[in-house]
């Protein structure tokens, strides 16, 4: 997604031998308990066993679009089910339904479907089917993107980081054949459960989205008319596709296809004039075959760590909508409902260079009208749903109430482990050897951490620390196996991708060489313009005091991600018997070395359970699991957010236990809350080299 992003100080335009290296730990699907309602579908990928079992058609004509042969006016709403748990897709819906939208919009995520090479995940958060089918059983049309990229602010626009590891590299968007070969690969698996849910066949989906804004980035037309056909080859010449690009001359001619082949949709910013910007969007069109829409109407923005939450005025957004739907023109709101970005999924963002580096927060409401939590009693949603209530062509519904929330009080932590005591147990088949650092995708860890370490020799006066290309935040430990201590790491500073500088290592005397132990964090992978190709970890040589350190391993932490569980799992191990004692022993276990905690609340009643959010005030940076979900990351130093959202689902009657990997600064109290209210108050520093806020 991007809304002239020029204009917001946001320009950033933007199988073969895969790795030979063994990861650490092999993933499996955290969800495989439940199976998809679409794993018994058949392989037969050609679209000509679906047959149409109904007369219904949707189709352009007179610049218009029809349903069964009368005029329609979508009036839809982006929705991604990766970002509302399953449990809650239904409530969302008619959420949506009750503000007057009659149709749903989606992205699908290749990563999320596919994160490793042949390993297909579809249960779950991840049951796109399931999820089809319940909006047409509520009566919603689907409009479908499913990229390959998708942008969505979302780790590496949808792409699968693998993509990244392959060797020689494949060229993302483009007409790569490599890469094509890949898309082709995943879009027979993906495609081949869509085409029975076609409008045709009786489904609710009417348009399928050829890739994404493409006109943002390249011109690129032998890749945009490779992907028409392989839709057309899965979906057949009925549906309808589209392509959605910036509502300018220049996107349009670099990311539409010429003729009446692939209908061309405009997005642009709201506030904007949206006619003139529709008569431009007629001249990419066939004659008769252009009916006015915005696919992408932002209801609000995201935000990145560091900034002001973005908003946006309800009124002011309402009336931008009015101008549209008052002449018989179709939006679709972006977005209608955001949701989280549970896990290690959140995207990034870059402004003039690769180092000015943004990542998304963990929450994504979007300043959406159906808030992050489902809210809806908010100034936003009945602006727009008394403007949209004037144009709908059925009576709205009454509005579903919010959900409840509880605020189940103080949580005692108690401190379980350091996070570098995971290396007494890993097994040194895991262990990635090199001269020189590789990167993340190359030792076959995606998302999260890994930790880099080697030697070097002690000098009177102490070294100097460089790295050149750290992506995205690392930090620096030493030790010394012959000192007192044991050799437990000291922390020495951080270097972020955003203002790299030198790191002055202290003068230790130790008989041994001095252990280097870097620990990089990956924040999430740019999913929009030039600096897409985001690999993560130490990206170049090493230099201690001007010269290059080699000999270095290279080891993984697993951890849970929103659609894998690994098999050797820390979070599981730390989710037994906690401590009664834990408060009595805060003061003795706050470090600045990485190190899990562990607590409990208890939930006396099934219907006490509620939604939740735990208050991260006072602690530092890390990420959170609650019954071994990972709810994502925090960051109340950097701020805005200074609470995770704990959906009702993840809780269960009687005991539910939070682990907490804290990175530096743990609260000397080791106490957090579980509130009744998300909080986005918490400090807001500026990046160095990031000065532009959302307004």
């Amino acid at each position: 997604m991007a809304r002239n992003r020029s204009s917001r100080n946001r320009t950033t335009f933007f199988f073969c031998t895969f790795f030979a290296i063994i990861a650490l730990c092999a993933f499996v699907p955290v969800f495989a308990p439940l199976p998809s309602l679409s794993s018994h579908l058949p392989h037969d990928h050609s679209h000509s066993r679906h047959k149409k079992v109904t007369a219904q058609k949707f189709e352009i004509a007179n610049d218009m679009f029809w349903k069964d042969g009368q005029p329609f006016q979508i009036i839809g709403g982006d929705l991604h089910y990766f970002r509302v748990l399953p449990e809650y897709w239904e409530d969302r819906l008619l959420k949506a339904k009750a503000l007057g939208l009659n149709t749903i919009q989606t992205y699908v995520p290749w990563n999320l479907h596919e994160p490793k090479p042949g390993k297909l995940v579809f249960e779950r958060i991840a049951d796109i089917v399931s999820f089809l089918k319940l909006c047409h059983k509520l009566d919603f049309l689907v409009m479908l993107r499913p990229g390959p990229y998708i942008c969505a602010e979302w780790d590496l626009g949808g792409f699968p980081a693998w993509l990244l590891a392959i060797e020689p590299a494949v060229r993302l968007r483009s007409s790569d054949p490599a890469f094509l070969h890949l898309v082709e690969g995943w879009w027979a698996i993906l495609l081949q459960k869509v085409a029975p849910l076609l409008y045709e066949n009786g489904g609710p989906v009417i348009m399928v989205q050829i890739e994404n804004e493409y006109g943002s980035y390249g011109n690129d037309k032998a890749y945009l008319h490779q992907l028409v056909t392989f839709a057309r080859s899965h979906l057949g010449d009925d549906i309808i596709l589209y392509t959605t690009d910036g509502g300018t001359r220049e996107t349009l001619e670099r990311g539409t296809i010429s003729g009446d082949a692939v209908f061309s949709a405009v997005d642009f910013t709201t506030g904007d004039e949206p006619w003139p910007i529709f008569q431009l969007q007629k001249k990419f069109n066939a004659p008769g075959k252009s009916p006015p829409l915005s696919a992408e109407f932002y209801t609000g923005w995201l935000t990145h760590w560091g900034e002001k939450l973005a908003a946006t005025d309800a009124d002011f957004t309402a009336a931008a909508l009015e101008k549209i739907l008052a002449r018989n023109g179709s939006a679709v709101l972006y977005m209608a409902h955001g949701g989280t970005n549970f896990g290690f999924y959140n995207g990034a963002n870059t402004g003039g260079n690769e180092s000015d580096y943004k990542p998304d927060l963990t929450s994504y409401d979007y300043d959406a009208p159906i808030r992050e939590t489902g809210d809806v009693n908010n100034a936003k949603f009945k602006a727009i749903r008394s403007v949209i209530k004037k144009y709908s062509a059925k009576p709205l519904p009454s509005v579903p109430p919010n959900k409840e929330k509880a605020g189940y009080g103080p949580i005692d932590l108690q401190k379980k482990e350091f996070l570098f005591d995971i290396l007494n147990r890993i097994n040194s088949i895991g262990i990635v050897k090199s001269e020189n650092p590789i990167s993340m995708e190359s030792v076959g860890q995606m998302f999260g951490f890994l930790l880099y370490v080697s030697e070097y020799a002690a000098k009177a006066d102490g070294s100097v620390l460089s790295i050149p290309k750290v992506h995205d935040r690392a930090q620096v430990f030493i030790s010394c196996s012959s000192e007192d201590n044991g050799g437990r790491p000291i922390f020495v500073g951080t270097m972020e991708r955003w203002s790299n500088q030198t790191l002055g290592l202290p003068k230790i005397k130790c008989i041994s060489n001095i252990s280097l132990f870097v620990l990089v964090e990956n924040m999430g992978r740019v999913n929009y313009g030039s600096y897409i190709f985001d690999r993560k970890g130490i990206l170049s040589s090493v230099y201690l005091d001007g010269r290059i350190l080699q000999g270095w391993k290279m080891l993984s932490f697993p951890f849970n991600n929103l659609n894998e569980v690994p098999k050797t799992n820390p979070v599981i191990a730390y989710s037994g018997s906690i401590e009664k004692s834990a408060r009595r022993k805060a003061k003795e276990n706050v470090s600045k070395e990485p190190s899990f905690y562990a607590g409990h609340f208890s939930i006396d009643k099934e219907n006490d359970i509620k939604d939740t959010f735990i208050s991260f005030n006072g602690w530092g940076k890390g990420i959170a699991f609650v019954n071994e979900f990972n709810i994502g990351r925090y960051w109340p130093m950097r701020g805005p957010q200074c609470s995770l959202y704990v959906p009702a689902p993840v809780l269960k009657q009687g005991e539910n236990v939070v682990v907490v990997l804290e990175l530096e600064s743990p609260s000397p109290k080791l106490v957090i809350h579980s509130v009744d209210q998300p909080d986005f108050t918490c400090q807001l520093i500026s990046q160095t080299t990031n000065e532009d806020q959302v307004n």
